[in-house]
């Protein structure tokens, strides 16, 4: 069977704003295997979304090793730098689908366009090579041991260091959502976890709420799927609620909601900004965070329980 490549080689945040335009390859290629080449961590929220064949563990583009045959078409879903296109070239593809970049003159694509919902970015480039892409597509199916129930309220304080919101802020609407009379959960990765804990202890939650570092990817999709309400920064857990249904209100910086945030037709999520973009890359929170308050983030919260909206 010939074989359909696409790159994608970040985290869970960039795995489910591509799944629009995973799904579309797979929509119009039927007859090729569809192989992602992702982090091998992601392998259940990847089944989940059920848009690929096969999932190829790459933990990074310069990391893609691959020992079968040429795949028929390679897709850049990476990025729109040399090291991505130099990494799918190398599986010697006889098409390639990826944004235009200088060092490779002899590489058809249109130019790479920042400010774009990462979304729409990539269905836009399937749809210059003549495939066509929906970016309203995200939706993910919850795993099926999810009970429905959807009573517990799920912080996430963690994330890249300049997209971290104040922890004792965190603590602050977490204290303020106890008010619901639902568990409030705090979750995160087990590098998390001290994290996670200062927030409960802060807010006065007892330390059998903090799951951060006890549950699987699966488990943690399945918390997000179930719960009333999901408080993240921009993050995949944010991602996850997004791709759920579940609602939330996420609180971005430095990077806009414009280009990450959920599509703003869903009312079930709201995204928090203070309009000052800055250096993902950073080691420290954007200052743009430090402007949006507590106050803000519950009564933001508090309007999302009142309405119990899923879309």
């Amino acid at each position: 069977m010939s074989v359909l490549l696409a790159l994608r080689a970040h985290g869970l945040r960039e795995l489910l704003t591509a799944v629009p335009a995973l799904r579309a390859l797979h929509d119009a290629r039927p007859r090729h295997r569809l192989v992602l080449a992702a982090p091998g961590w992601l392998r259940p929220v990847v089944e989940l979304a059920a848009c690929v064949d096969e999932l190829h563990a790459t933990p990074m583009a310069a990391g893609l090793r691959w020992n079968a045959a040429a795949p028929t078409f390679a897709v850049n879903l990476n990025d729109c730098g040399a090291e991505s296109i130099r990494a799918l070239l190398a599986t010697d593809p006889e098409r390639m689908i990826t944004h235009r970049h200088k060092d490779f003159p002899q590489v058809p694509g249109p130019l790479y366009e920042p400010g774009l919902p990462d979304t729409v970015r990539w269905c836009r480039l399937l749809d210059w090579a003549g495939i066509p892409a929906d970016s309203a597509r995200l939706d993910i199916t919850p795993p099926p041991e999810c009970t429905g129930e959807r009573r517990s309220i799920v912080v996430y304080p963690g994330g890249a260091p300049a997209r971290r919101w104040p922890a004792d802020r965190f603590a602050t609407v977490a204290a303020g959502l106890r008010e619901w009379g639902g568990p409030v959960r705090i979750v995160g990765s087990a590098a998390d976890r001290p994290l996670a804990l200062s927030v409960a202890a802060q807010a006065g939650l007892p330390e059998n709420d903090v799951l951060a570092g006890e549950l699987t990817l699966r488990q943690l999709a399945a918390t997000v799927a179930d719960a009333s309400l999901v408080l993240s920064g921009d993050t995949g857990v944010g991602h996850l609620a997004t791709a759920f249904g579940t609602p939330s209100v996420l609180i971005f910086g430095p990077d806009s909601p414009a280009v990450w945030g959920p599509p703003p037709e869903r009312a079930a999520h709201v995204a928090l900004w203070a309009g000052h973009p800055g250096d993902p890359r950073a080691d420290t929170p954007a200052p743009g965070l430090a402007m949006i308050s507590a106050a803000e983030v519950l009564a933001a919260a508090d309007r999302q329980l009142s309405g119990h909206v899923r879309v």
